[in-house]
């Protein structure tokens, strides 16, 4: 009987600290994608006096639109990350996330924080593009982590057609 408790104490620890570095590496990859967030917002201070006044199409939105927008999105591709990388490890998902993150970090100090809307809907395009590979990578180890970026992946397509016109119009 002893042995049986000491058998199942063990199996308990090692759930718990299995269990708890699972939720380390979630607030790691909320960490990661916080400081992507943050990297884009340095580079994009008092951006919201700076959108106002671009001349934009009829369609843009309002710039209050943007945070709470952003804030659900960063936080579903932080969980997507996790999910990829608990399911597929450092794989090619993995990497085709990171890869996403850094061009959506550079994306708002190159529109906002230089003006060069050109380099910044090139960046957008890119990142688009790494999003679409990331879903379909993660689409291979993991359903929900594919699901939770296609949000984020219309978000992408619509602001790249906002970049665009904007571009255009201020050009």
């Amino acid at each position: 009987m002893e042995r049986h408790s000491r058998v199942y104490q063990s199996v308990r620890n090692s759930e718990g600290a299995g269990g708890r570095r699972r939720w380390l590496a979630l607030l790691g990859f909320g960490a990661a994608v916080g400081g992507a967030a943050a990297l884009g917002g340095v580079g994009a201070r008092d951006s919201s006096a700076d959108y106002v006044g671009l001349e934009q199409p009829a369609w843009a939105p309002p710039a209050e639109v943007f945070g709470p927008v952003w804030t659900v999105l960063y936080a579903m591709i932080a969980v997507s990350g996790w999910l990829i990388w608990r399911r597929g490890g450092f794989g090619a998902a993995f990497w085709a996330w990171g890869a996403q993150l850094v061009l959506n970090a550079v994306w708002s100090p190159l529109f906002f924080g230089a003006g060069q809307y050109g380099l910044a809907f090139a960046d957008i395009v890119l990142l688009w593009s790494a999003i679409g590979g990331t879903l379909l990578l993660s689409s291979r180890i993991s359903r929900v982590a594919a699901i939770l970026l296609l949000p984020y992946w219309a978000w992408v397509s619509y602001a790249a057609l906002l970049n665009l016109a904007i571009w255009r119009l201020n050009a």
